[in-house]
């Protein structure tokens, strides 16, 4: 019989390997799932693991599409190590992308044309600003009132996506826009400058980067990361050191909030370039998953969000080329979760095979 023995040190080899156990083991039930519902599992896994790096045209698709998660999800790890529950970062998402498409629209419609160097921080600025002011509501519930900041910010989710419906239907809508529930296309000095020519790819990407930098400075390399990882930790030493349980609060859902709010202005000033009521498809939820696929490390969520977007990509070109539900990317992205979440288990255990003795 089969049975978990306690490691007496953590395995360092293990911590770098489980992710990679966990991919297999998903790569191994996706092919399960792909023969039950009468498909070949060598085209299927194909179609989301290859495909989508299939030629530079579809490489920058991924990428993309990883620049949103990068950002959103080194927030929420930042939130995470802090033992703050940020479950809401979609709702931040949105009003950053309200925030920052409200700048964009107005410069728009007030026929002020800046330069593309100006235009586009300003855009970015508002959307941060929004992200921050959306979490500064859970921010203030749960340092006042006590109240979960799992219940609040993902109840805030459905107010935002409420004020969104409102305006894009209403106030904000295109009068010349046949109906349709959008608003006007942002002037061209608002966008973000393209990347690689004949490609949707755009600057941002680089930013997603700098950011995962700067994060991982401040995490690992700053004093007041070190407090915001010794109260995630051990908040009774933290309390003892004489740092701030509500310091650290704000300032991670701030830097959580802002930076949610960055890729939800960024989505609106890149690819979409107007607000429309579906502005982010599950971004800040599929952040999370990334979060803990890489390890709430900023090198790890670059990684994660890469492979994520594959997944994402790979489920578009299962529906369209296989005919495969929509609901299978969210089922391989849970999948993969509780896989990890299962492989983890060998981090402080080994598996030992132990004789039955007979009774």
């Amino acid at each position: 019989m089969l049975r978990l023995e306690a490691r007496p040190q953590p395995s360092q080899a293990m911590a770098l390997v489980s992710p990679l156990i966990a991919l297999v083991l998903t790569a191994l039930m996706a092919a399960a799932l792909f023969a039950a519902l009468g498909k070949d599992p060598g085209r299927g896994l194909a179609v989301f693991f290859f495909e989508p790096l299939n030629g530079m045209r579809a490489v920058s698709e991924v990428l993309l599409k990883a620049t949103p998660l990068i950002t959103i999800a080194l927030g929420l790890a930042v939130c995470y190590r802090s033992n703050v529950w940020n479950i809401g970062a979609e709702g931040q998402v949105l009003l950053g992308a309200l925030a920052g498409g409200g700048v964009a629209l107005w410069l728009t419609t007030q026929g002020i044309v800046l330069p593309k160097a100006v235009a586009v921080p300003l855009v970015l600025a508002g959307g941060v600003l929004g992200g921050m002011a959306w979490a500064a509501i859970t921010a203030l519930l749960r340092d006042r009132f006590n109240a979960s900041e799992i219940l609040v910010s993902l109840m805030l989710v459905y107010v935002a996506q409420q004020l969104v419906n409102f305006l894009v239907f209403g106030p904000w809508k295109d009068p010349a826009g046949f109906n349709f529930p959008q608003t006007k296309t942002f002037d061209a000095s608002t966008w973000l400058p393209p990347l690689l020519s004949n490609t949707r790819l755009h600057v941002g990407i680089a930013l997603a980067l700098v950011v995962a930098a700067a994060m991982w400075v401040f995490m690992f390399r700053t004093y007041r990361g070190y407090q915001l990882q010794v109260g995630g930790l051990a908040p009774a030493a933290a309390r003892y050191a004489g740092f701030s349980a509500s310091a650290s609060l704000w300032t991670a859902l701030m830097i959580s909030g802002g930076l949610a709010g960055l890729a939800g202005a960024m989505e609106v000033a890149g690819p979409l370039r107007q607000l429309t009521p579906h502005i982010s498809t599950g971004l800040g939820f599929t952040a999370i998953i990334v979060c803990f696929v890489g390890r709430l490390h900023p090198l790890g969520i670059v990684l994660a969000s890469v492979l994520l977007s594959m997944m994402l990509i790979g489920g578009e070109l299962g529906q369209s080329r296989l005919g495969l539900p929509n609901a299978l990317t969210g089922v391989f992205q849970g999948l993969l979760l509780i896989l990890l979440l299962a492989c983890d288990t060998l981090i402080h255990y080994r598996v030992r095979l132990a004789r039955r003795i007979p009774a």
